[in-house]
């Protein structure tokens, strides 16, 4: 008896998400437990898993579809049952290459993109590539089984085609002797290959991810929203670099984690806030919300996009303990693996654009947060130090705020703060 896979708990006040991908097909073996399906909802990814090991049977919806929780969108069976004859369901996501799935010749088509893709193992027919790769792979004539993807979980990226079109293309053609034979009426030539134009350009359209539309949704409503001004200020490096460069190899070695840069921002901003509390307050109606802790919410690059995971209670906790959290959440943000929990609230926010190379920006605040902190690379600049002109290592650090609740003089001096705890970290102990 096969046994329903349903979607799970996507976390507080999310009712829903889109099946982005998956993860096994129909006539697959699965083990308990083992993800089946990749979801996406307005925060984060999550896995499903199934409940049982056995043999995928049945996927009850198509990649790009929308799923409520507790919604039931597959099926397992016992280990070896024959799948449902029913279409394998791919979607926009992803599309499978097999040459049983091609579509007739039609009007228009090119005949020789459909021997290519007729031309496909049928040992690979379990293959997905995302709708550019399929193009790479169509357009260049390249059997996609027999490349190594370099994409997560072993994927094929469209660099990984061009890659090995490239290859092939510089490859010494084969050189054979000829053969003697007898007179024969000469075969027509064979059809060649139809290839694009040179300078042909083409557009793709792909339809924007939950996540995505949920960042672009958030940020114009802040803009729309919130005052926003930015003050900017810069600041030298010198301290915290010559205390990092002393400190670190003690620091890992005691604690089993690198010293971050981050860590000094984190405790310097919670110094300032003290300050000027108005930073880590919000408006909800005619109210002002003031917050007695600090929950920092810290930019992180995932692969779909910027999540904000936030580091609970910051201002009570030790630079290692800072340290530890900003690297787990960065690991589980490069594995997909963040939680709703993991992004819920955050009363400030820190983006480091630094580790990209931006020299300067303006951050957009994080609603319903009234402030975001915006830290830059790091590079020497000449600046006057006691009458002479030195090299220092500078960073330019910027402050959105919503003008609506922070007054600029109350910016100004927060930013300020900052900056005096950066270049003299010694405030930081004594709480200066």
């Amino acid at each position: 008896m096969a046994t329903d896979v349903k979607v799970p708990a996507l976390g507080e006040s999310i009712t829903e998400g889109t099946l982005a991908q998956w993860l096994k097909q129909p006539g697959e073996a699965v083990a308990a437990d083992e993800p089946i399906a990749s979801l996406e909802t307005d925060k984060v990814s999550v896995e499903v898993p199934s409940p049982v090991a056995g043999t995928m049977s049945e996927q009850l919806f198509k990649e790009g579809d929308t799923v409520e929780v507790g919604a039931v969108i597959a099926r397992i069976g016992a280990a070896g049952e024959a799948a449902a004859p029913a279409a394998p369901a791919t979607g926009q996501g992803q599309t499978q290459v097999a040459g049983a799935q091609v579509n007739p010749v039609g009007a228009g088509e090119n005949p020789a993109l459909r021997e290519d893709h007729a031309a496909a193992p049928a040992d690979h027919a379990d293959l997905t590539l995302s709708p550019a790769v399929r193009r790479a792979v169509l357009e260049l004539h390249v059997d996609p089984s027999k490349i190594q993807g370099t994409g997560k979980d072993g994927r094929l990226t469209k660099d990984d085609v061009l890659a090995a079109a490239k290859a092939k293309d510089d490859s010494p053609a084969p050189v054979h002797e000829p053969e003697v034979k007898a007179p024969a009426v000469a075969p027509a030539p064979a059809p060649q290959p139809v290839r694009a134009a040179s300078g042909e350009r083409h557009e793709e359209r792909i339809k924007m991810t939950r996540l995505r539309q949920t960042i672009a949704t958030r940020l114009k409503d802040a803009q729309n929203t919130a005052a926003l001004l930015t003050t900017y200020n810069d600041v030298d490096m010198t301290a915290v670099i010559d205390a990092r460069a002393r400190y670190k190899d003690l620091f890992e070695k005691k604690h089993g984690i690198r010293l971050g840069f981050m860590g000094f921002f984190v405790k310097a901003v919670a110094l300032a806030a003290r300050d000027v509390p108005s930073v880590n307050a919000r408006i909800e109606g005619d109210e002002i919300v003031y917050s007695d802790f600090l929950d920092v919410s810290v930019a992180v690059s995932a692969p779909k996009g910027l999540v904000v995971p936030v580091i609970r209670d910051a201002d009570k906790l030790s630079f290692a303990e800072i340290e530890k959290a900003i690297a787990a959440y960065g690991k589980k943000a490069k594995d997909g693996t963040l939680t709703a929990d993991d992004m819920k609230g955050g009363t400030f926010t820190i983006s480091n654009g630094g580790v990209f190379g931006s020299l300067l920006s303006s951050p957009i605040i994080n609603p319903p947060q009234s402030a975001v902190l915006g830290m830059h690379r790091i590079e020497e600049r000449p600046v006057v130090r006691d009458g002479q002109i030195v090299a220092r290592p500078m960073m330019y650090l910027a402050l959105s705020y919503d003008h609506r609740l922070i007054d600029g003089r109350e910016a100004v001096t927060f930013l300020v703060r900052v900056k005096e705890a950066i270049e003299d970290p010694t405030r930081l102990l004594i709480d200066l």
